[in-house]
């Protein structure tokens, strides 16, 4: 490969210490064809000279560590990924959000992880489609990620036609896509409903309104053990009463947080905040400062 261990230990270092992802030397392969568009990018002969121009300047918020610490992480997303998940959030997880938030009539939902933004907008579509009575409630539909590239890209809502047919029915294309030139752009009423953000998961959290659904899928597993219980304790306390949360399909609580319960729903399950660990939901609207910390993650490597 085109690092000397000595290199490598340094990279996997900093990569672990920004996001941490854990690189370990049979990811050499993956180093080598993630970092060499940064190389050139930035203008330095190979990764060799990128990783001394890192050692440098090592602070997370450079540019180059930022283009590092982006590129080692994976973004593979696309529409109502799985099915099931979206499933278990039509017939499940909205019906029981929605009576427990009849008096106030708001709802918190996050997307953590959303890299270019087709799950957050697979949320946002499932509550158009099945859920008209939310039209006059206060829905805020958070999405955040450590690329800010990624973040953007969910902001500005627009997908190449690869994306799109990845996933999407062609009812909701025509019902909530437009063309624009060879790509297509989500409809003004569905991105509105996004807010966007940069945000680590492993890194100090900003200040979040209690979520009332959280989707965490496909994160945790790319994560040590530590890493896991931290990020778990914190989503524990993210939570409202009675919240519930979405794991990829080869992710588990067990052994990471005794704090919820395992459920079904149909030919699938959901994880629900156990009532002993919830915290008072008096502070359910609170906070407005949502992803104005430092860019922060969705550490996925694969």
């Amino acid at each position: 490969m085109a690092l000397n261990p000595a290199d490598f230990a340094y990279l996997a270092n900093y990569v672990k210490s920004s996001t941490a992802i854990i690189l370990t030397p049979d990811k050499d392969y993956l180093v080598e064809s993630r970092l060499a568009p940064v190389a050139r990018r930035v203008g330095v002969n190979g990764i060799a000279e990128l990783v001394g121009a890192l050692r440098k300047n090592s602070s997370p918020h450079s540019e180059i560590g930022q283009l590092i610490s982006e590129a080692m992480t994976t973004n593979e997303t696309y529409f109502f990924r799985d099915v099931k998940p979206f499933d278990v959030l039509k017939t499940t997880l909205l019906p029981e959000a929605i009576e427990r938030r009849s008096q106030d009539r708001t709802l918190n939902i996050w997307s953590a992880a959303c890299s270019s933004g087709q799950e957050s907008y697979s949320i946002a579509m499932t509550i158009k489609e099945h859920f008209p009575q939310l039209s006059n409630w206060r829905v805020r539909l958070f999405a955040t990620d450590i690329s800010k590239s990624m973040v953007e890209r969910t902001r500005e809502g627009i997908f190449s036609q690869i994306e799109i047919n990845r996933g999407l029915p062609a009812t909701m294309l025509v019902k909530y896509f437009t063309k624009s030139g060879s790509e297509w752009r989500v409809k003004p009423d569905l991105t509105k409903m996004v807010e966007a953000s940069t945000m680590n998961l492993a890194g100090q959290w900003p200040l979040l309104p209690r979520m009332d659904i959280v989707f965490l899928r496909n994160v945790l597993i790319y994560f040590d053990l530590d890493t896991k219980r931290a990020i778990m304790k914190k989503v524990v306390t993210s939570l409202s009463k009675g919240g519930t949360l979405l794991l990829g399909g080869s992710e588990t609580t067990m052994n990471v947080s005794s704090d919820f319960d395992r459920l079904p729903s149909g030919d699938s399950f959901y994880y629900k905040l156990k009532e002993s660990a919830a915290l008072p939901n008096s502070a359910h609207a609170r906070g407005v400062r949502f992803g104005t910390s430092p860019a922060m993650t969705s550490q996925t490597l694969s």
